[in-house]
């Protein structure tokens, strides 16, 4: 187990392939659904390519990635938060994804601070930005606690919604 980044209640480590049921329960939750999309993950089979072709490949080829992040005194698993190089994006992207269960006990802002303080700091990226479904609130209200602000509209694939870009 890699970890990553250490706050005060969670740690974010690094994907591996035995986190295909999580990831599997992750991508199917209705909010995952709504805003990010249906990824067609239905079994740890699927899961683990899912897994292979994108965060674990992220780690070799950027140095970064999406991580799994958990509550630090019972390990269990509560969500993903990270950065991702999109090759329709100019900069890096940070992204996150939370249980039901978990959302509103400010996990989210803790992992989203300190995955973006790691990416400025640590990893010395210039700049950040996130990307969000204009319908996602509770998303749009964590990115501009963390302190990103709003830049404009872009659609990132020709099928896609129009997105909110923020950045630093």
């Amino acid at each position: 187990m890699e970890i990553v980044i250490e706050t005060k209640r969670l740690i974010l480590r690094k994907f591996t392939l035995e986190d295909a049921p999580f990831f599997i329960e992750l991508v199917n939750t209705p909010a995952w659904l709504q805003f990010i999309g249906d990824r067609n993950v239905h079994t740890v089979e699927e899961a683990e390519n899912y897994l292979r072709n994108g965060n674990l490949k992220s780690y070799v080829e950027h140095g970064f990635g999406f991580y799994l992040v958990a509550i630090k005194e019972s390990n269990e698993a509560i969500g993903m938060c990270g950065l991702v190089k999109r090759d329709s994006l100019e900069d890096i992207d940070i992204g996150f994804a939370f249980m039901p269960n978990s959302i509103g006990k400010g996990y989210g802002y803790e992992a989203a601070s300190a995955t973006l303080d790691y990416a400025l700091n640590i990893l010395k990226l210039g700049r950040i930005v996130a990307i969000v479904d204009p319908q996602n609130a509770s998303s749009i209200a964590l990115i501009k606690k963390i302190g990103l602000k709003y830049e404009k509209m872009v659609q990132i694939s020709t099928n896609d919604i129009e997105l909110m870009l923020f950045g630093n």
